[in-house]
């Protein structure tokens, strides 16, 4: 427990110096909450404070809670919470007008209101029905005034909300992309040279190749963070992009879906090649490494891919430099291409097993290669 505590004080320091730095994830999330937080102060003000109005605190709630990640998501639940919330208050209403009791109420209200949370129009909003019906019944303010001062309530805090999100520094999360695809194309470089590492330097065993499966098996879920993000990019342009272009402040574009395809495809890649050196690090299974020049010869081809990697990273968060590979790094790719080239006509006589296991990891070095440097961004 306290090492737990520990890792998660740290991981807040953490979270707390990189939102102070610069912009990002991290930034983003603090001007969010902020910006809930400022959205319920000022719905509570203008209901309580201005208006007088004793059921204030339906404002404030429903403020809070439709500061979402993106304007068009904040509209689009605004319509459904407030929906559920009109239901919720007019049938807990009317069960305790027709049974006279809070207890009959309930039992009539919650059960409908629960089945009515399962209908997709509410979205993930239904819920609040049945919490408003709770709130309703338990003030025991449940006449014609009550429910018209709640249904008011929860609009003026449907308005003041989505007005905030949409009006204070509209979430925009097309830096998510860039950043998602960035670490993506990091870690697939960190990748290749941890297996080049091992290849070359330490023991190859199933230990060592469980550790590339997960390694391999995160940039799966790297790739998930990317396609989500993208998602929320192009829903956070949704009702923002002609606004922020007419006050010239377009969001910097994101990177075209397409290297969001390709690096899809390295993933698929190398999931492939580690899996492929899985097999055969297993005793049990017929296929055999290679032997040990053409190990050596293999990690270095796939330091250099590794390397191209992290120039990809780099080059998506737009750092200054050369973002291609030199020549030389080219040639030697080359070069040990040759070279595999020829030890995979030796293992030709030494047996099918370790040429189809070094062919198949020639194969997918090739497929990586080619999709990590585009043949019009080649040296």
């Amino acid at each position: 427990m306290t090492d737990a505590l520990r890792r998660d004080a740290h991981a807040v320091g953490r979270a707390a110096r990189a939102a102070w730095r610069g912009p990002g994830r991290e930034r983003d999330l603090a001007v969010q909450s902020l910006k809930a937080a400022a959205a319920a102060l000022l719905a509570w003000l203008v209901g309580s404070v201005w208006l007088g109005d004793p059921m204030a605190l339906m404002a404030s709630w429903v403020a809070l809670i439709l500061v979402q990640a993106t304007v068009y998501s904040s509209l689009l639940r605004a319509a459904q919470q407030f929906a559920a919330i009109c239901a919720g208050t007019v049938l807990a209403s009317a069960a305790l007008a027709f049974t006279g009791s809070t207890v009959g109420a309930l039992a009539l209200s919650i059960p409908l209101l629960m089945l009515l949370a399962n209908w997709p129009r509410f979205g993930d909003q239904g819920v609040f029905g049945a919490t408003t019906a709770l709130f309703t019944l338990a003030s025991g303010a449940a006449g014609a005034s009550a429910v018209g001062h709640r249904v008011g309530q929860a609009a003026l805090g449907a308005v003041i909300g989505v007005a905030v999100n949409a009006l204070v520094l509209p979430p925009i999360h097309l830096r998510d992309v860039r950043e998602n695809l960035a670490a993506l194309a990091r870690e697939a470089g960190d990748l290749l040279h941890t297996v080049a590492v091992d290849l070359r330097e330490t023991e190859w065993n199933a230990q060592s190749a469980a550790g590339w499966s997960s390694a391999s098996a995160h940039l799966e879920r790297r790739l998930e963070a990317l396609r989500s993000a993208r998602g929320w990019s192009r829903e956070s342009l949704r009702l923002t992009a002609g606004p922020l272009r007419g006050l010239r402040r377009p969001p910097a574009p994101a990177p075209p879906e397409e290297e969001d395809e390709r690096w899809s495809r390295v993933t698929g890649h190398i999931r492939a090649l580690t899996r492929t050196l899985a097999v055969a690090a297993d005793d049990g299974r017929t296929p055999l490494p290679p032997d040990g020049p053409a190990l050596r010869a293999y990690a270095r081809l796939l330091e250099l891919i590794g390397e191209v990697c992290h120039t990809e990273s780099r080059r998506l968060l737009g750092a200054d430099g050369d973002t291609c590979p030199d020549g030389r790094t080219e040639a030697a790719m080359l070069r040990l291409h040759q070279e595999l080239q020829d030890l995979l006509r030796d293992h030709a006589g030494q047996g099918a097993a370790r040429t189809t296991v070094l062919g198949t990891l020639l194969l997918q070095a090739e497929n990586v290669w080619s999709e990590t440097v585009p043949a019009g961004r080649r040296g």
